[in-house]
């Protein structure tokens, strides 16, 4: 049996039997965040660690997991040749998931109306989507975090005044030293944990819905694939931090107020680090032309390609 996309049912495609999921509120603990300093530390409970199968891909270096009914001979990400054995993947079990709301069918649409705006697209990748080859649905592995975070800053405002008049008139800055403090408290912070797909593809199908997140139940996933996370949990905070940098620096700016702005210092205490692994939905193709991988990746909630 298959998860049928947007239905939160299983389905036989020979007999043609549905199943419901069992619904399970997420609100029960299902989602819950763990603690970042304990896995750092290895210290989360056994249960929250899995081994899983996985096909290794020799090219980009994708780790996804394999069935016996899903093996492929080609990487969905980079369509090359798998021709390596299994091995297993130890990890953080996900927390939660975001079902697949667009069947096959709808993604591929979505991926040849794309394709019809660009003019300067090559013959091969036009051909590709006429042809109606398959596309891969599979979860693509993400690190959320939460963060409480205090900042203290030194810069300087700016006050715009004017001099002169008529062609004589020149705009002149006043700059006062200040300092303060900014505290924010930081909410899912999403962070792709996959090598496999480059970043600025995956930014540019946000945003994600995570309010529709489900508490992870292998049902979900049946029919379709999951890929193993590469970034590791460490790693990943790291990029995490840069976001929530960015976030402060803005913050500082607003709070400095006046017309201009200069930062000269901020030192940032973060506190009450947690996390959840996610798995989110992606339809994927994946194909060579004149020796080059091309591919499509297409949100599997909301069509954007």
């Amino acid at each position: 049996m298959r998860y049928l996309p947007g239905s939160g049912k299983l389905h036989c495609d020979h007999c043609g039997n549905e199943e419901s999921i069992a619904e399970v509120s997420p609100w029960a603990g299902a989602i819950a965040e763990l603690d970042f300093r304990a896995a750092i530390e290895a210290r989360l409970p056994e249960q929250e660690i899995e081994e899983t199968p996985v096909l290794s891909c020799p090219n980009c270096g994708a780790q996804v997991e394999f069935s016996e009914e899903l093996h492929a001979k080609e990487c969905p990400f980079c369509a090359t040749p798998v021709v390596t054995g299994t091995g297993t993947h130890r990890h953080i079990k996900p927390k939660g998931v975001l079902p697949f709301a667009l069947s096959e069918d709808e993604a591929r649409k979505a991926m040849t109306d794309w394709l019809g705006r660009l003019w300067f697209a090559p013959n091969g990748l036009q051909d590709y989507a006429r042809k109606g080859r398959r596309l891969s649905g599979i979860y693509i592995p993400y690190w959320t975090f939460d963060a409480q975070t205090r900042s203290a800053y030194r810069g300087e405002r700016g006050t715009i005044y004017y001099t002169g008049s008529g062609k004589e008139r020149q705009m002149r800055i006043r700059w006062q030293g200040v300092a303060g403090r900014v505290a924010r408290a930081f909410d899912d912070v999403l962070v792709l944990a996959s090598n496999s797909l480059p970043r600025h593809h995956t930014d540019a199908l946000e945003p994600w819905d995570l309010t529709a997140l489900e508490p992870y139940q292998p049902q979900f996933l049946a029919g379709f694939r999951a890929e193993g996370y590469q970034v590791e949990l460490k790693d990943a905070f790291g990029i995490g931090r840069d976001i929530m940098d960015r976030t402060i620096a803005r913050d500082v700016r607003f709070d400095i107020g006046g017309d201009r702005q200069r930062i000269h210092q901020i030192e940032t205490q973060v506190s009450d680090v947690t996390f959840k692994h996610l798995l989110l939905p992606v339809w994927t193709a994946a194909y060579k032309f004149r020796g080059q991988s091309y591919r499509f990746v297409v949100n599997g909630r909301t069509g954007r390609v």
